[in-house]
């Protein structure tokens, strides 16, 4: 029998707007952020260190920074009412200027703006609500056994895998049976293949001069298995009861007559936002799990397989692997008028650089920030509520469109995974590669062993 999730209970993303305290009530003129000094900012060109190592310096003097990090000023953010006042509150003051993935996504609801994006995201909204994922229950389930299957031979080999290949191809294999009825093929690995080049050669931040890096030869080839399902979705029915996401995107193209190649930069976004994000979620949870195997067995004793329970159990495994390494770590915002953000001024052409992930590891928010302690978001336990505090998919009408999916998708796959088998890392990453996602440096491979299950916690009365 397969693994259910009987509860639609939706994981904690971010809490709903509330007014933001942003703004000071009398007419003084605040002062600005504090300000990196030039010297630390050299000696960091000069060591050839992450963008990462630079923001930590400067969330050091405050939850509100400056730096000069090009030829206009940057101001780093952290703390939660400036992130609520500028995210939820006020997203129009602060629009992407660009985005570090045009070259690839072209004109996609993630890319997007004004009418363009309003038109695409209410196209594709119903879609990824808690109720509307349910229609890919089947597409995630069918997933899932398939990698349960690959980790039973490894289990009975002795064999190592490669837990980060797993985690692609699953997520891969899920949306690509949302958008086309299908599972991954021979040429969706080919697709997967050309994204981890390009994706490695995006920029963290989008270049100042609008340049973007040569992906021509790989964009071809994901351009044409792309335009191949387009083709083929044109040319037959919507499969019978079955997702038909690619479907809906040409029946919306066809009625309001879309531009150019605006179908396949839609499919693009759904490729890219649905596998990249969901698959290094995954690889560093059962990285983290592999650190900390008391963890599984405290989710497994939680309840009966299937139960509620055991999904909220599981539900507060990912929210808190989401916390320590959010889905999208570095939020670039433009300010597009001068503002007072968390009690500082902030000048029009202002780059806000909004950092989940250092907002989510900050002691004064998070008690022992660093450490993996899935308990935080379990009943019972304190953590923080404040609009702000906790977004990992982001916070305002800008947040991840596919958070619910990504979140249910992850939840379907540990409900085959945990309770049958432990991974254990061959040997945990030096460090992480801080890219448009965050992802472990090096590739993780595990050996699978099929340990006992624990026996279930039952509560009295």
């Amino acid at each position: 029998m397969s693994p259910s999730l009987p509860s639609e209970e939706p994981i904690v993303t971010a809490a709903d707007p509330v007014p933001s305290p942003s703004a000071p009530a009398d007419s003084a003129v605040p002062a600005g952020p504090p300000e990196l000094p030039a010297e630390q900012i050299q000696q960091w060109h000069r060591s050839g260190g992450e963008l990462i190592d630079l923001l930590r310096r400067a969330h050091a003097l405050g939850p509100v920074s400056l730096l000069q990090l090009g030829p206009k000023p940057t101001v780093l953010l952290t703390d939660p009412a400036g992130i609520q006042h500028v995210l939820a509150l006020n997203p129009d003051r602060y629009p992407k200027r660009s985005h570090r993935a045009r070259a690839l996504l072209g004109d996609g609801v993630l890319t997007a703006a004004g009418e363009l994006w309003k038109r695409q995201r209410r196209l594709l909204q119903s879609y990824f609500t808690v109720q509307g994922t349910r229609r890919f229950t089947s597409a995630m389930h069918d997933a899932a056994r398939h990698i349960a299957t690959q980790w039973s031979h490894s289990a009975d080999s002795g064999q190592a895998r490669d837990i980060t290949a797993d985690m692609r191809f699953y997520a891969l294999d899920v949306i690509w049976r949302a958008l086309t009825g299908h599972g991954a093929t021979a040429d969706t690995l080919r697709v997967l293949s050309a994204l981890d080049v390009i994706l490695t050669a995006l920029p963290v931040l989008p270049p100042p001069d609008g340049h973007q890096p040569d992906l021509g030869e790989h964009l071809a080839t994901i351009h044409h298995i792309v335009d191949a399902a387009i083709a083929e979705a044109r040319g037959t029915a919507t499969p019978p009861g079955g997702p038909a996401l690619l479907h809906s995107l040409i029946r919306a193209a066809d009625e309001q007559c879309w531009p150019g190649n605006l179908i396949r930069d839609e499919v693009m976004t759904l490729l890219v936002a649905g596998q990249e994000t969901t698959a290094n979620t995954l690889v560093w949870l059962f990285l983290l799990l592999g650190q900390h195997p008391d963890e599984r067995d405290r989710a497994l004793r939680a309840g009966p397989a299937g139960g509620a329970d055991r999904n909220r159990a599981f539900q507060a495994l990912v929210s808190e692997t989401l916390r320590l390494y959010p889905v999208a770590w570095l939020l670039p915002r433009h300010a597009t008028e001068d503002d007072v953000v968390a009690g500082h001024r902030v000048r029009a052409g202002t780059t806000v650089l909004v950092c989940p992930y250092l907002t989510h590891r900050d002691p004064a928010l998070w008690p022992e920030p660093e450490r993996f302690l899935p308990g935080r978001f379990t009943a019972g336990h304190d953590r923080p509520t404040r609009p702000g505090a906790y977004y990992p998919f982001g916070l305002g009408p800008r947040a991840c469109l596919g958070a619910q999916f990504a979140l249910r998708e992850a939840a379907t796959l540990l409900e085959y995974l945990l309770p049958a088998y432990a991974a254990t890392p061959d040997a945990a990453p030096e460090d992480a590669a801080y890219g448009i996602t965050i992802s472990p440096a090096t590739a993780v491979r595990a050996t699978i062993t099929r340990p006992e299950q624990p026996p279930v916690t039952r509560s009295c009365g």
